[in-house]
């Protein structure tokens, strides 16, 4: 679970490293960050129920072996669409380990113990936040960018000889079937939204690739949904979104992943190529964000315990959106202490925002419902995940290319200027102009603005939708420690 916490973040850090030894475009990095996301959240479902019925410790070592074997062909890989498979192949592997990590746990310990086992997962999940950015920001500093994959192999290889030796075979034979039907309905909706929302900026809204792959998501997505309702025994039952309490705490838990992912996506690439800092230099400045965060995952329980639900949700939805429009007024001369203000901010009220409304989303589920709500509430998370970088992250390569001034410059030099601003960094460096690295800068903190603002505007209007349309009250939570796999997910959040 550590290695799988910090292999968004890590990655995050190596992007425009990366995108400047790959020549890869602002679209590409996205696909490099996205094609995990997408396939996770597509496989997390049938993986869980393929753990349940064929042996949890079999498929764990499974998705470990698959994460392991994504890693070397990631360390290895020589350009973007080596990387891109990589990726997608590693969230194949996370979609296995994620659920059946939680899932083995009352087969190794009895209610005394059980607690602090879930703490433990879940803290090294939180662990993955900061240690990301600072573990790959030294391997770039040492290494090449390679060694950002390269660090996941002797983390799986001891996960995987820990689960041969340690772990017992355990099985629910009841679980619902995988339905590969729905599976294939859920990837394939999911990659052709993906893919529309990235490759628009370039194409343009109009095109007809672009046009016929949304139509396709909407038609895939239906198609999915009218399956699933009409199921006996739903993969993905989505009937759980009928109760008031799950569907509006899962819509704001899914918002403020949308939010952050995109954050995530484009905050190193200012404080890289804009800011000049290197890839460690880059890890520890995210720090300010993973303090606030951890201040608010601690001080959450107790908050709510007081004030209730609804209002910690709302208010951690407001300070969200605070500092998202404060992060919006970043110029080029702001520096770092500007930025850290406003993330510090951000971690505030992305732990008092999500954790409430994970909890909350939980505790509203009927007890013979909670394994298929859990996974249907962290599926939702990672379609907002990949949705926020993938729509973000598009809004910012758009404006970006419009803003950039390639005066003077040959046609082929401007187009892959344009590219991204780790591309245009190189080309002012080799064409020797200062006027076209300041236009860089100046187009890419104008992008990053606007899609702050974008978030910020995203995350008020949530608040205004928790505030009224979420429960009073604290969600009951069932006091019998036999689902210590909705603890595991409300902690892991």
């Amino acid at each position: 679970m550590l290695t799988l916490g910090f292999d968004m973040t890590i990655l995050n850090v190596a992007l425009p490293t990366m995108a400047g030894d790959l020549g890869a475009t602002t679209g590409q990095q996205q696909w490099m960050a996205d094609a995990y996301v997408v396939v996770f959240a597509a496989l997390m479902l049938p993986a869980g129920l393929l753990g349940d019925r064929f042996g949890r410790r079999r498929m764990l070592i499974a998705g470990l072996g698959i994460f392991l074997a994504g890693s070397l062909v990631g360390a290895l890989a020589g350009d973007v669409d080596w990387v891109v498979a990589a990726r997608a192949f590693m969230g194949i592997g996370g979609a296995l380990v994620t659920p059946l990590a939680l899932s083995v746990l009352p087969s190794l310990f009895g209610p005394d113990e059980r607690t602090k086992a879930v703490g433990i997962i879940s803290a090294a999940s939180a662990l993955g936040l900061p240690l990301g950015p600072i573990i790959g920001g030294w391997l770039l500093g040492h290494f090449w960018w390679g060694s950002v994959f390269l660090v996941n192999v002797p983390m799986a290889a001891i996960g995987i000889a820990a689960c041969v030796f340690l772990l017992p075979e355990t099985r629910d034979p009841a679980s619902p079937k995988v339905g590969v039907l729905s599976t294939a309905l859920t990837a394939t909706g999911l990659g052709a939204l993906i893919y529309a929302i990235i490759e628009a900026p370039d194409r343009g809204w109009s095109d007809p690739l672009v046009l016929v792959m949304s139509a396709a998501s909407v038609v895939l997505i239906a198609a999915l949904v009218l399956r699933e309702r009409q199921a006996e025994r739903p993969m993905l039952d989505m009937t759980l979104l009928a109760h008031r309490g799950f569907l509006f705490n899962t819509l704001a838990a899914t918002l403020v992943m949308f939010v952050l992912s995109g954050l995530l996506f484009v905050l190193p690439q200012y404080l890289q190529a804009v800011l000049g800092h290197d890839a460690l230099g880059t890890g520890l400045r995210l720090l300010p964000m993973m303090g606030g965060l951890v201040i608010a995952a601690r001080g959450a329980g107790p908050v709510v315990a007081r004030f209730g639900q609804r209002a910690v949700v709302s208010a951690g939805l407001v300070v969200l959106a605070f500092a998202a429009l404060l992060g919006s007024r970043t110029t080029v001369d702001s520096g770092y202490g500007f930025t850290a203000l406003w993330l510090s901010i951000t971690g505030l009220g992305f732990g008092f925002s999500v954790v409430p409304a994970m909890d909350g989303a939980l505790g509203t589920l009927p007890r013979d419902r909670a394994g298929s709500g859990s996974g249907l509430l962290m599926t939702l998370r990672q379609v907002g995940a990949a949705i926020g970088i993938a729509l973000l992250g598009s809004l910012l390569s758009g404006i970006f290319r419009d803003r950039l001034d390639v005066t003077g410059l040959p046609a082929k030099a401007a187009d892959t200027a344009g590219d991204s601003v780790v591309a245009a960094h190189i080309v002012a460096e080799k064409a020797h102009s200062a006027h076209l690295a300041a236009s860089a800068n100046g187009a890419y903190v104008h992008g990053m603005s606007l899609v702050l603002l974008v978030c910020g505007i995203a995350a008020l209007v949530s608040a205004l939708l928790a505030a009224t349309l979420l429960p009073r009250g604290t969600a009951e939570r069932r006091a019998d420690s036999a689902e210590p796999d909705l603890v595991g997910a409300v902690e892991d959040a």
